[in-house]
């Protein structure tokens, strides 16, 4: 097995494919599609351009875990089949 820094360890196969298909909470997601339906319109406050700016961080960090659960559930599977 690989000492990847970008695999994640500690979790089972099942926590690394729920991480992987795992999605912005509902309220989350309409909060920022409602944002940025704003700011298309420029229609946006101060306070919201932050809110917007903080939501979108929180994408980029999931989009990033997401990748990690799926590259290590792919190294964890390669060793496993030795392919």
């Amino acid at each position: 097995m690989s000492s990847d820094a970008e695999r994640l360890v500690g979790l089972s196969v099942e926590e690394l494919e729920a991480l992987a298909d795992s999605l912005l909470a509902p309220a989350a997601q309409a909060r920022l599609d409602d944002l940025l339906a704003g700011q298309k319109e420029k229609l946006l406050s101060a306070g919201e351009e932050g809110e917007l700016d903080g939501l979108l961080q929180k994408v980029d960090q999931l989009t990033i875990l997401k990748t990690r659960a799926r590259y290590t559930l792919n190294q964890e599977r390669t060793a496993t089949t030795g392919t």
